[in-house]
């Protein structure tokens, strides 16, 4: 009995020390989410647009696919089979958009590191530099580097600019590329024009390799997009006739279309994860 009430007493003071100040932080799955959706609409390069508004154009766009389906179709199990790809959609389009511009980035890095390099070898200093690439760097670069440049006017704090840097590209070559720029800040010496050369070598190198793959991968992607979407558009098609419509509205049919939505889905993910390629991760942030 006293081992017990030892035992009880145990529990309920490290319950007390684990309640006050060292309890565990946990983010809330929410919130989670909703840095997920953020940091890929941020890397779309979509501005205005926050998580919930694409929640609100998912569910619009689910909405209308329901109706038009419903208006073509008349069968319920149907509409709500093309809503749940309405739903889907925006979504698609934005990691498409994603996929876009980490390309497009990924072609421009080098251009901005040999700009870069120009202007340390001219005589300017690494955050003049940066700086500069709001004039002289590519086109769809200059933007961020024009806030840098206003935020280090401001600050003068190099790393805390770099890391502002960072979050407005949102892109995991920029991340490499600004952690980069910090040692070779922090380290200093002679070698900063050679490190910089160095690195847009390695960064068209990546890029080739990479092109090369993903041109590749796209032959698995698209066949996968091809198969999933032909049964379902033969669906549709076949829908408009009265001997469907009274298949579809039994029992059975909304089984077998659940089956077929289920057999899709796990037939699409399985080749899509077969042809993926390794996702860069953003790292160092």
């Amino acid at each position: 009995m006293g081992a017990l009430i030892g035992l009880i007493g145990g529990l309920g003071l490290l319950l007390i020390w684990r309640s006050g100040p060292r309890a565990p932080q946990r983010t809330a799955g929410s919130g989670r989410w909703k840095l997920r959706r953020d940091e890929l609409i941020k890397q779309a390069g979509i501005d205005g647009v926050s998580s919930g508004q694409l929640l609100i154009m998912q569910v619009i766009a689910a909405v209308l696919a329901f109706i038009l389906v419903m208006l073509l179709t008349t069968t319920v199990a149907v509409a709500i089979c093309f809503s749940v790809f309405g739903f889907c959609a925006p979504l698609v389009v934005v990691r498409r958009l994603r996929s876009r511009r980490q390309v497009a980035l990924r072609e421009l890095w080098p251009e901005a590191i040999d700009n870069l390099a120009s202007a340390v070898r001219a005589g300017m200093s690494l955050p003049e530099g940066v700086s500069a690439l709001a004039l002289r760097g590519p086109e769809p670069l200059r933007a961020a580097f024009s806030r840098f440049g206003a935020a280090y006017r401001s600050s003068g704090r190099f790393g805390a600019c770099l890391d502002g840097l960072k979050l407005d590209l949102a892109d995991p070559v920029g991340d490499r590329v600004c952690e980069t720029l910090r040692v070779a800040r922090e380290v200093g010496g002679s070698d900063l024009g050679t490190v910089l050369r160095t690195l847009s070598e390695l960064l068209r190198a990546d890029a080739r390799t990479r092109s090369e793959l993903e041109t590749r991968q796209s032959w698995t992607v698209n066949a996968a997009r091809l198969a999933v979407a032909a049964p379902w558009l033969v669906l549709l098609m076949l829908g408009t006739q009265s001997t469907t419509l009274r298949a579809f509205n039994t029992s059975g049919g909304v089984v077998l279309l659940l089956v077929g939505a289920v057999v899709c889905f796990v037939a699409y993910r399985i080749m899509v994860r077969i042809g993926r390629l390794p996702e860069e991760p953003r790292v160092l942030r």
